[in-house]
């Protein structure tokens, strides 16, 4: 492994943070990052984040984990942050399977067995890393318990939108158009585009001008809008994954109930039929759990911790 950039001061994680960078099978280049210090004794959380993100997002989060006694560790998917872009303009998120994000998981795990990480482990999926988390879980992931906030078992859309997005996104694959932004986004990232007033991610100022500076701060850790092949690709894997059971790993599962990009009946689905799982709809919550109010934020970890420490014993 060899040391990679990380971006401590508009991080706010912990102040033990370090990155690096890794090789999934297929020669793509990652980046991870551990926090770690020496109060985090009860054992490390696998951190995946959502489509967009980076590990940057997530220092806050960490600041908070590391607090519960947890260490942290995230990783850059394929196409966006510092890893490795997969389409010619590099704003594009863009991913040929897939399946090859769980190339990046099994680099990742591998390079948490290197490092020896404290166990047990634990895994908390955001949304896009909510879908590539359960995938991970059913074929073995080694995590004790997990915790998912506005998984994305299911994207929402209108009646009108979802008829169309299975023809429409098939197609553009077919004819060579995968690297092409799905209609209605563009190269521009969400935070520079969407003023706080009426965005569709969170109601704490604060925490949405943490994420704004961010991009403002260091641009190349920014991604725009999904391709065509990549929405594709999801829909299949969400389709995928509703017909396979659930994991036997205890599970706590969180949802706003303005959640304006997931499918709340996909994860009531899902979780009705999870052993030792739970699942809470947030009230006056958006997407973006893990960046909202304190007086949702906060519980949120709580509850979560809570499910670790009581698997960790």
């Amino acid at each position: 492994m060899d040391v990679a950039p990380l971006y401590t001061e508009i991080a706010e994680g912990p102040a033990s943070g370090a990155a690096y960078w890794i090789h999934a099978d297929d020669k793509v280049r990652l980046r991870v990052c551990l926090w770690k210090s020496k109060s985090a004794d009860k054992g490390t959380v696998l951190l995946f984040p959502g489509r967009s993100e980076y590990i940057e997002n997530h220092g806050r989060t960490a600041a908070a984990l590391d607090k519960f006694g947890y260490a942290t560790f995230v990783i850059d998917w394929r196409g966006q942050g510092l890893s490795d872009r997969l389409a010619d303009d590099p704003m594009l998120g863009h991913v040929a399977r897939f399946a090859d994000y769980q190339k990046d998981v099994s680099a990742m795990i591998e390079v948490a067995q290197a490092l020896d990480l404290p166990k047990p482990w634990y895994l908390l999926g955001h949304s896009m890393g909510a879908c590539i988390g359960l995938r991970s879980l059913i074929a073995g992931l080694p995590a004790a318990a997990c915790a998912f906030t506005a998984p994305m078992w299911g994207i929402k859309m209108s009646r009108l939108e979802r008829v169309a997005a299975w023809p429409l996104s098939w197609a553009a694959q077919a004819v060579g158009k995968g690297h092409i932004f799905v209609p209605g986004f563009s190269r521009q990232p969400y935070v520079l585009k969407s003023p706080f007033q009426g965005n569709n991610m969170t109601h704490d100022p604060d925490m949405y001008q943490y994420w704004v500076n961010q991009a403002r701060t260091q641009s190349d850790l920014l991604t725009g809008g999904p391709s065509m092949g990549w929405f594709f690709q999801a829909l299949k894997e969400c389709r995928s994954l509703s017909k396979m059971p659930s994991p036997n790993v205890p599970c706590v599962a969180f949802c706003g109930d303005d959640d304006a990009h997931v499918v709340v009946q996909a994860i009531h689905d899902r979780m009705a039929g999870w052993h030792h799982g739970s699942f809470t709809l947030v009230p006056d919550a958006k997407h973006e759990l893990l960046f909202e109010a304190p007086d949702i934020r906060d519980p949120v970890l709580a509850e979560i911790c809570n499910l670790f420490e009581e698997v960790g014993g």
